[in-house]
Parts: structure tokens; sequence; C-alpha cells
């Protein structure tokens, strides 16, 4: 006999959400082990003692992650999503038929919060993968890339102009009733079909644009320009735990990065009594300023130079103590001053014009310049030297390689999973909180994954411990302890 379905609503229903949600559940388990009620007292500061009552600032932060975990990159988004998922509305602690705060007050609730306090909420999740042993700290491996702003290169208007434009409105204020004065445009100021002036090779120097000043023009091989900013990405290479984050402009190179990326990550560290001894990039981390800040802060770093740096010169030899190269025909080229070029201070060396005169191998000499022998070196060569020298070694070429599996696959998880490959947000600081909650959810995921295998040398560290505790309680008291 062939069933038919019929449906019709009950007018009484005795449901409870948490009955219907399983054990295993993904954001059952993310609720047991979670904490943010430290959240209340980070925010208090927002607000006052009247009026209307705001957003519960934990589910706030709930529902931002559930965007994240969810890679869901629109706050409208997050609502609609969490309106039909139950383990969701059980995770934010809200039940069936109760309102959830509309989309705009996320976006509000973000703008008004600091960047301290999406800080302290990672600090805190990373502090509870560190007391899981979750994290090394010893290595860390840094690595940078492009996240598309919330604004187009059609937005893009000229300093210059925006100057005249603000400078003319103010004197339109200043005397509304004087005429409106003509404007005669130049030939090639014509506006186009959308009134805007035509842009002609753009950069960051000239053009900006008016809806998110801080979104900068950048462009990747293979890539289309494009307004960006710079993420700074730190992950630990035994674990591949994420322990620093950090959004720049994206007009900055990677090596202008790693000293403020390096002071944070320390701090991070230090905090759960974790000491950082190694940093492990790429050549765009490779400057003088980079690998001065890596030997003040006492980390060792695994930095290939770049290709112009030149450890030896062929048919050369240098005098370290009389500062000076020597060529293959015995010809010295003897130290004349440093000076500034490009933003960078070079030492210059050069001969006489007679110094090369009867050389039958000058046509062949890289360092012969017009009628003289001319070599430049940066004053900073001497911290390009040890770093040459370090990356010649095993351990370097191994932790190469260790760093393109460690964070380079971090990085393409938060661009295609975690909603990070484009910001919902304007301004370096909302991007920061964003990246900051992609950061955070990865780590979440990874702490539910991870399972605590008992072995017989964490057995043994284990009961160090119990002795060394048993042993400070019990000082005075003749208590045999069961040997370890």
């Amino acid at each position: 006999m062939q069933g038919k379905k019929t449906y019709q609503e009950k007018l009484f229903v005795n449901f409870h959400l948490s009955d219907h949600i399983p054990a295993d559940n993904f954001y059952r388990r993310l609720k047991e082990q979670l904490d943010l009620r430290f959240i209340y007292k980070l925010t208090a500061e927002y607000y006052g003692t009247e009026g209307q009552k705001s957003i519960d600032p934990v589910v706030f932060m709930k529902l931002i992650l559930v965007g994240y975990l969810e890679n869901l990159n629109s706050d409208r988004h997050i609502i609609a999503t969490s309106r039909l998922r139950l383990d969701v509305l059980y995770f934010i602690d809200h039940d069936l038929g109760e309102d959830l705060p509309w989309h705009s007050t996320l976006s509000r609730t973000r703008q008004l919060y600091g960047e301290h306090i999406f800080t302290e909420l990672f600090k805190q999740v990373l502090k509870q993968c560190i007391d899981k042993g979750m994290v090394s700290g010893r290595r860390q491996a840094v690595d940078g890339f492009f996240i598309k702003a919330n604004a187009s290169l059609d937005s893009l208007i000229e300093k210059d102009i925006m100057d005249d434009a603000d400078a003319y409105s103010r004197e339109l204020q200043d005397n509304e009733e004087s005429p409106v004065p003509i404007v005669k445009l130049k030939k090639g100021d014509e506006p186009n079909d959308k009134g805007l002036k035509p842009k002609k090779n753009p950069s960051n120097d000239t053009h900006y644009s008016p809806s998110d000043p801080d979104a900068k023009m950048s462009v990747k091989p293979g890539k289309a320009t494009a307004l960006n900013y710079l993420g700074q990405v730190a992950v630990d290479t035994a674990t591949h735990m994420i322990t620093h984050v950090q959004a720049f402009t994206a007009d900055k190179r990677d090596s202008e990065c790693l000293a403020a990326v390096l002071r944070r990550v320390k701090e991070t560290l230090l905090e759960s009594d974790i000491t950082l001894q190694e940093i492990v990039a790429d050549t765009g981390y490779s400057s003088a300023d980079a690998l001065k800040a890596l030997q003040a802060s006492g980390v060792t770093g695994y930095i290939p130079n770049r290709g112009q740096f030149n450890y030896t010169r062929a048919g050369f030899t240098y005098d370290a103590d009389m500062d000076y190269y020597q060529c293959d025909k015995g010809v010295k080229v003897p130290y004349q001053g440093t000076y500034l070029t490009a933003g960078y201070w070079m030492k210059q060396y050069s001969t006489g014009v007679k110094g090369c005169g009867k050389c039958l191998q000058k046509a062949d000499c890289a360092a012969f310049k017009g009628k003289r022998l001319l070599i430049k070196e940066t004053i900073d060569k001497p911290y390009y030297d040890i770093m040459h020298e370090r990356m010649q070694t095993r351990k370097a070429k191994l932790l190469m390689k260790l760093r393109q599996s460690t964070v380079e696959p971090v990085i393409g998880t938060l661009v295609n999973y975690l909603g990070i490959k484009r910001v919902n947000s304007k301004g370096i600081a909302q991007a920061n909180k964003c990246l900051t909650m992609a950061a955070i959810a990865y780590n979440l995921k990874k702490m539910l994954k991870h399972k605590v295998k008992t072995t017989a040398l964490n057995l043994n560290a284990f009961l160090k411990r119990l002795n060394l505790l048993l042993n400070s309680v019990l000082e005075n008291d003749n208590v045999i302890l069961l040997p370890v």
C-alpha cells in the first residue's frame, strides 16, 4: 500500500535544543571547551549603565567565529546561516524562535571594539592550545600574503585633485553667497562617462581610494593589480599552530614587517614561558634592517639572501683588516668613501684611471667601469655574509623545505576555507580584526582535532612534575617518593 505523508504543524511542541545536538558535533564540543566569559570584563569600558541593552559580547564573538568557521564573508550570511542551524543556535545560547541580532549590529560592534579585544581572544585560545601541548614555540615560520580589500580600483582618485577639492569646498562654505567660478579643463582632463578624470598610470604615490585609504595597490606575478592588505602569519613548525597574525598596508615589503612580527611573536610566547629561538622565512624577508632585528633580538634567522648579493667576487679577494679588494693581477682597489643611494648606504672601492691600463683581461672584468676598477658594496655586508654561510648548511636546506610545507598550507587554509580571501570591512584596524578572528578559527579547529597521546615519555614527564610538586609541599616531612 502506497504511503502518503500529510504535514500539519503541532500547536504545542516539547522541544529541547540540547537533545537534538549529537555529542560529537563540532559546535557542541567547541562550546564545552571554549570559555569566553572574560570578554565581559574586557568590553565593559564600551558600555554605560543606562539605555537599551546591547548584543551580548560573547554572543557577538561566537557569531563572528561562526562566520569564519563556515567561510562566510558577509554579516548577512552569518545571521541567515545561524538561523537555520540547530548546532549554531546551541553554540550561541539561542533557542528556537529567539530573535537573532541584526546583521548591522555585528558590523557596528566590530567597529566599536578595539583591536586589543580580538588580540586578547587570540592569546587566550593560543594559551589553551599551549596548555594542551600543541605549541613548541622554539621555531616559527613566517610568510606574507595579499588580502583583497573592500574597495575597487574604480574608486581611485588623484591625491592632489582631492586636496584641491577639499580646499575649494572649504572656500565655498566660507562664502556661500559668492558665485560659483567656471573651471576650464585642460586637454586630457575631460571627465569620462562616469564623471571621473582619466587615470594615467595610477600608483600608491599619486592615487588612493577615498572609501578605504588604507588599501594599497599591489600585484602578484600572473595576477591583476588590486587594492589589497598585506597579511603576515607566524606558524609553529612543529605543530602548524598559528602563533601570530598581523595586517599591514600592501605597499610594504615583507622585510619591512619582520621586525614588528618578530617582536609580537616573542611577546606572545613569553607570556606562556616559551622562548623563541629560530625564524624561518623566504627571500622576501632579506634586508639589512630585518637581519639587524634578528641579531638584536637574539633569534637565529634562516633567510636566503637576495640574488643581487655578492658573497665573493670572481677574480678578487677582500682584505677585511685593511678594507680593500685585490684582483688576481695584484691591482689593489682601495676604499674611497660611503654614499647614500636609493635609501641604502653603499661603500665604494675604485682605482685610478691608470690602474688597469696595461691589463689584457680588462674587457672581461666585471668590475672594470670606463677606465678604472669600480666595486660597490652595502655597508651591511657582514650581516649578509653571516646569513649566507648559515644558509649553506644542511640544516638550513631542510628548514626551507619545512617552511614550504608548514606556513604555506596554513595561508591556503585561511584564504580558501576560513573567509579571509577578502575582508568585509574598511581600514587597517578592521582588517587586523578580521585576520585575527580567522586565525582564532584555525587554531580552534586544530584544538578540537587534537588527541592527547599517552606514552611512556609523557607519563615519565608527568611523574617528574608530580615529584617536584610533592617535594615543594612536603619539604619538611619524611616522605619516600617512588623513583622515576
